[in-house]
């Protein structure tokens, strides 16, 4: 059997969101948890949600390349000239 796109958890520390969703997509994901339960170890259904959402952030290219030019632009700005002031680009 194919394994599911998200993997085995990973152990980390947490921030909390409250969010709304449509109740079709909650049934989906209570589906999807029960399944990664089956063949992994049991979770409830908002354990997953921070890492689909992490795994989304990852695979979209579009993000990606916005956040890499933020922060390239970033690191041109932090180096100021010597004298302390700000250049203009």
């Amino acid at each position: 059997m194919p394994e599911l796109k998200l993997g085995r958890l990973p152990k980390v520390g947490v921030a909390r969101l409250t969010i709304a969703l449509p109740e079709p997509l909650k049934e989906e994901l209570d589906q999807y948890a029960a399944e990664h339960s089956r063949l992994y170890e049991p979770v409830e259904t908002a354990a997953l949600i921070p890492h689909m959402l992490e795994a989304f952030l990852r695979s979209d290219r579009g993000w990606r390349s916005r956040k890499a030019k933020t922060g390239r632009a970033r690191q041109r700005g932090a180096s100021l000239p010597a004298s302390g002031t700000i250049r203009s680009d």
